[in-house]
């Protein structure tokens, strides 16, 4: 998997309806202990809510979970977990508290509550990408410093570090298939005398 959609941050949004509180929570996780652990802290903060449904999916192992917790089968976290597959996100929990008002809503309106309240949620904490990135490192002389740099960003690499020694040590994140195309045009650029090596991978934001 060269790329996936998460969540970038832990948020929450509610609403009323008909005299319902439903509080929505999203959360990046990259373990079902973590989405498990934050299933909890949800329902300890609402101990006295009616529902604390929740839904993950987790792109380890394609792994998906859900919980009605005590609402009808099917109008709750079946809901949630149908929004976060729609809206292509993994590696992320989501869990939608309700107060009861008195009123009830019937499945159809349930089903709808719940739909909202994860869909805020998701809102809140923002979807991005992740993508695939080789972790590389370039050394080159000062007068070269200028051209390497600049080439780096022009090709889709993100600068992380710069070391000055008696030469300059770049660091960067590049995707793999970016990288080749910053190979060349580094030899091109040096007549051959710079060349990028990476020994690592890792998921960058993008």
């Amino acid at each position: 998997m060269s790329e996936y959609l998460t969540v970038k941050e832990n948020a929450s949004d509610e609403f009323i309806e008909k005299r319902s509180r439903f509080i929505g929570y999203c959360r990046p996780v990259k373990t079902q202990d973590e989405a498990v652990e934050f299933i909890n802290q949800i329902r300890s903060k609402h101990w006295d809510a009616t529902h604390n449904v929740y839904a993950y999916i987790l792109s380890d192992g394609q792994i998906m979970r859900y919980s009605d917790d005590g609402e009808p089968q099917g109008t709750a976290g079946v809901p949630v977990l149908e929004v976060m597959k729609k809206s292509g996100i993994v590696d992320a929990v989501v869990v939608v508290t309700r107060y009861f008002g008195g009123i009830m809503l019937g499945a159809g309106g349930l089903v709808r509550a719940y739909s909202h309240g994860a869909s805020i949620a998701i809102a809140a904490a923002g979807i991005i990408k992740m993508q695939l990135c080789c972790e590389c490192s370039v050394s080159c002389s000062y007068g070269r410093y200028g051209k390497v740099s600049s080439l780096i960003p022009e090709m889709g690499g993100v600068i992380d570090d710069s070391v000055f020694g008696q030469d300059v040590d770049i660091l960067f994140h590049i995707p793999e298939e970016a990288l080749k195309k910053l190979n060349k045009e580094l030899a091109d650029a040096t007549s051959g005398e710079v060349q990028a090596a990476s020994d690592s991978a890792r998921y960058y934001e993008v």
